[in-house]
């Protein structure tokens, strides 16, 4: 697999050979096995069937199957001088649903991964509230808890696609992102139980990292749909996704969600720091930037067939799968183009549909063994529609990293490789 910039054919080149595909739900056709003599796998007993296998205490905690071990995250080892400031991906196009596995959500460090014994860990609520507080572990776990789904984004994911297709993977383009159930206590309950005083309009939390990340939270914001989180998916947060308790930002940009999280303050104004002014704010075309673009706008993404998931069976009937979602709700619906925009078909949805929390789509079709252009457009619940990469650039020109949510494109040859381009 390559991460190398590729080049991009027109839209017009490649429509000179392309043909559009005809929709295998339409047509009801079915996939069947082909007749052929017999099966040695199916005739003759294999050893998993002749042998005891491991028993019940051999892996007390399960991991997956040896022959899923290519299932991994990934990193791109240019990116970053080292990689303990630096960050890896989803392999998005290995996994289907929408909850992402504890083991393959992406991680962003900015001082490695900092290993904190829970009963060492304290998390302090200061600055304009009527009771400074300290907590331990065990006082958080007496607070009302809550359980949520929400997806977490990198601000720069697909940043590097801002000036072009760079990178020839959806794990590589799309997969500083993930999707769980996270268990923990709204923030304003904490924030209560400190008293926060009638001037203040913000928090400012902080990580027990090297790195002190710290970021400036409106406290509408704090107060509305914020949890201090301790569990991932049902069991306690991994290391590298903050353990043993972390800040989750629903919608909002995932440098904002503190991991290690140990101390909260309250002031009246935003504190400015360094991760929201040199970093993870938007240059524009003309050198200003935007600053305070917290939430994350509607996107999606194939990601089968795409370059790390090519078409293995040939022609005949395909199903193509992605997902979406929106830092402003819901997804509602999703469409889908297999000859880079002349149509447009609604796809399929499968699966729960919660807010702020990335959704499941499939479109089915009989490939003809030719050409293809994939893309996928999103529409969320507030009426937003996914735009074009040009769209964007229009707006914001080429100088940007962060909040790129233009459509993707995957050409597809005959022999059903993908890659990643772009047409005008």
């Amino acid at each position: 697999m390559s991460d190398t910039p590729k080049f991009t054919p027109s839209r017009r080149q490649f429509l000179a050979g392309a043909a559009v595909a005809t929709g295998a739900a339409a047509t009801g056709k079915l996939v069947h096995a082909q007749a052929a003599g017999p099966d040695p796998l199916i005739t003759e007993l294999q050893p998993w069937q002749q042998y005891l296998g491991d028993g019940v205490d051999a892996r007390p905690y399960g991991m997956p199957s040896q022959y899923e071990a290519h299932v991994v995250r990934r990193n791109v080892s240019w990116l970053t001088a080292d990689s303990v400031s630096s960050v890896n991906f989803t392999p998005l196009h290995e996994l289907d649903g929408i909850i992402t596995p504890n083991g393959l959500c992406f991680e962003r460090h900015h001082a490695g991964i900092a290993e904190i014994p829970p009963g060492e860990h304290r998390l302090m609520i200061n600055g304009l509230v009527d009771n400074p507080l300290v907590f331990t572990m065990e006082d958080l776990m007496r607070f009302p808890r809550e359980n949520r789904v929400y997806f977490l984004e990198c601000a720069a994911n697909t940043g590097m696609e801002w000036r072009g297709a760079q990178l020839n993977g959806v794990q590589f383009t799309h997969g500083m992102i993930h999707n769980v159930v996270y268990t923990g206590v709204p923030l304003r309950l904490l924030l209560e139980e400190a008293g926060v005083r009638g001037n203040a309009a913000w928090i400012l939390p902080e990580g027990a990292d090297a790195s002190a990340m710290t970021r400036s939270i409106p406290l509408e914001k704090a107060m509305d749909d914020c949890l201090v989180a301790f569990k991932m998916n049902g069991e306690a947060l991994r290391p590298e996704q903050g353990y043993p308790v972390r800040l989750v930002v629903p919608g909002w940009e995932g440098n904002m969600w503190v991991k290690w999280l140990r101390r909260i303050e309250v002031g009246d104004q935003p504190w400015h720091h360094r991760e929201e002014t040199s970093k993870y704010t938007d240059l524009l075309e003309h050198g200003s930037a935007r600053r305070f673009t917290w939430e994350m706008d509607a996107k999606s993404v194939i990601t089968n067939p795409s370059p790390q998931a090519p078409i293995t069976h040939g022609p005949g009937p395909t199903v193509l799968t992605g997902v979406a979602w929106s830092g402003r709700g819901t997804i509602p619906r999703v469409d889908v183009t297999i000859d880079g925009g002349i149509t447009w078909h609604q796809a399929r949805m499968s699966g729960p549909s919660f807010d702020k929390s990335m959704h499941r789509f499939y479109y089915e079709f009989d490939w003809d063994g030719r050409p293809l252009l994939l893309q996928s457009r999103a529409h969320d619940s507030t009426g937003y529609v996914q735009p074009t990469k040009d769209q964007l650039r229009m707006v914001r020109g080429e100088n940007s990293i962060y909040h790129n949510n233009g459509i993707q494109t995957w050409a597809v040859n005959e022999n059903g490789e993908a890659e990643n381009v772009e047409i005008g």
